[in-house]
């Protein structure tokens, strides 16, 4: 499973609130829940956090493997 738990993280020490992502950058409230809940996201969604962010994919999510749970 992927999870999105590093993206808030990231997103606090780079400075940018989820209301900024909404208001400034168009990311829209819903793909902001599909991450918090560690749903399907499109790559093009990732690939723009990444610049926003200007961060590594592996700064926003990794794979937990389902089993270990």
């Amino acid at each position: 499973m992927i999870v999105f738990d590093k993206l808030w993280k990231t997103m606090e020490e780079k400075g940018i609130s989820q209301y900024k992502l909404i208001h400034t950058y168009g990311i829209s409230q819903s793909m902001l829940a599909r991450l918090r809940h560690n749903k399907i996201v499109r790559t093009e969604i990732l690939s723009r956090l990444c610049k926003l962010l200007d961060c590594k994919i592996e700064d926003i999510c990794e794979y937990i493997d389902d089993e270990s749970k």
